[in-house]
């Protein structure tokens, strides 16, 4: 039976994504393990919800419940359900990242753990159940250093000798307009250089990311600095090892990975103080 129930519910690959997918591939090898929701890379292929709720009708042989490890609001909500309600034999254990208060409802839906996992001391000073601290990490086997950086860059086809890039969602918040600001000032500078804004704007940010392009246009870099959308999570490592500068400068930031892996592909990294 079942040891284990690893839930991704978001349809978009994120940092929360990343991160589980990381500890799930490693946790294949020690559980009997279940990837439930939405599929995630190099993971095992996910079963739905329902199923995941008849698999945990009973407890395995191992333990006297199963394991649903959660990450976000309505995974924790998910859970709740299926032991408070449907009275599964279950424990819910909530991966915890962030450096600040959260709001009411996800405050409500925390104390209802079983379990929390915070990626630092500071995230646990948030949050209340916390049983271990354990720091996110990168699959070095997946991230690893380009034999020649400057065919690797070339391989992408997006023009330039070199690339330097920011990776995440386009927003006020992580900080892309830093980011141009800061090539908007380097490219002129730097011949030889293209500029990657690699993420996507949702709805609320489009105006955002109007703004920044206008901005572009007017400096004339808009050939310099280009906007290719959002990665693929299976081709974000070919990507990495590419670049030959990585610059994150969110203004808030739980746990950043994309300085882990800028690091685990020999990539120099920029990044604001912001994190852990």
């Amino acid at each position: 039976m079942t040891e284990l129930f690893v839930t991704n519910f978001n349809k978009n690959f994120t940092g929360v994504s990343a991160t589980a997918a990381n500890v799930l591939r490693q946790q294949v090898a020690l559980h009997d393990v279940q990837l439930v929701g939405r599929p995630l890379p190099g993971c095992p292929a996910p079963i739905a919800v329902k199923r995941a709720r008849q698999l945990s009708a009973t407890a395995p042989s191992t333990y006297p419940f199963a394991i649903w490890h959660v990450r976000r609001n309505t995974e924790m909500r998910a859970a709740i359900w299926a032991r408070d309600v449907l009275r599964l034999p279950i424990r819910i254990v909530f991966t915890s990242a962030a450096l600040r208060r959260h709001s009411a409802f996800p405050r409500w839906l925390i104390s209802r753990m079983d379990a929390v996992v915070a990626t630092s001391q500071e995230a646990a000073s948030f949050v209340p159940h916390v049983r271990a601290v354990v720091p996110h990490g990168v699959d070095t086997d997946t991230f690893t250093p380009a034999i020649d950086r400057r065919a690797a860059w070339q391989a992408l086809g997006l023009g330039g000798d070199i690339g330097i890039a920011s990776i995440g969602r386009i927003r006020p918040e992580k900080g892309t307009d830093l980011f141009v600001e800061a090539m908007l000032q380097l490219l002129p500078q730097l011949p030889g250089a293209t500029a990657l804004v690699l993420g996507r704007a949702t709805r609320e940010h489009q105006g955002f990311l109007k703004g920044l392009q206008e901005r572009i246009k007017a400096a004339g870099l808009t050939k310099r600095i280009l906007f290719p959308g959002e990665i693929p999570a299976a081709d974000l490592p070919q990507t990495m090892r590419a670049l030959s500068l990585v610059m994150q400068l969110p203004r808030y930031e739980g746990y950043g990975m994309v300085p882990l892996e800028g690091m685990a592909s020999a990539v120099p990294f920029v990044g604001s103080e912001a994190g852990y």
